[in-house]
């Protein structure tokens, strides 16, 4: 008796450990080349209505609530969003005129992860990368979200930045 005792409390003690042997972030990226200019592409990212043109959540959810908030472009320009995969807000916290624009996005409870669109010249395209980092701290239920973030998050980014490349197209005619 003593030993199933002893075995099931290791079994439950491992169970309880695992999570914390889990990376405590994770960082989801993926890169696309957009027929455009780096000088075309970086207005859409550098503003908050920019970004509504290739918002993949938008494009998923028809009812996504928008609310803009903050200056219309640059530092500090915000939107809310509510709809069917959650709520919160979306703030640009920095920029790199043609090269860089960084978010915050705030999901309450679940987090602030940081995303950052990095812009690569190509000629007369643009090599943008998406790449969003959640840090999950000691938070033992985000270190196991975090093993099924790309799979969520990755065929969301590669569906914006193909809606970002047709932006920019349209922006070009």
């Amino acid at each position: 008796m003593n030993s199933y005792l002893a075995i099931g409390g290791a079994v439950i003690t491992a169970l309880i450990a695992a999570p914390y042997v889990l990376p405590s972030s994770k960082t989801v990226e993926r890169t696309a080349t957009i027929a455009a200019p780096a000088e075309e592409v970086y207005p859409l990212l550098a503003s908050s209505k920019g970004f509504q043109t290739f918002n993949p959540y938008k494009a998923k959810d028809p009812n996504l609530n928008i609310v803009f908030s903050g200056p219309q472009e640059g530092v500090g320009a915000s939107f809310a969003f509510d709809g069917k995969d959650g709520k919160g807000t979306q703030t640009i916290i920095a920029m790199e005129e043609n090269r860089s624009v960084t978010m915050e996005i705030d999901l309450g409870p679940m987090g602030k992860p940081v995303t950052t669109f990095t812009l690569e010249p190509k000629g007369d395209a643009t090599a943008v990368t998406w790449s969003t980092k959640s840090d999950f701290g000691m938070n033992p239920i985000g270190r196991v979200f975090g093993l099924f973030l790309d799979g969520m998050l990755g065929s969301d980014y590669e569906q914006g930045l193909a809606l970002l490349d047709q932006a920019a197209r349209n922006k070009q005619a």
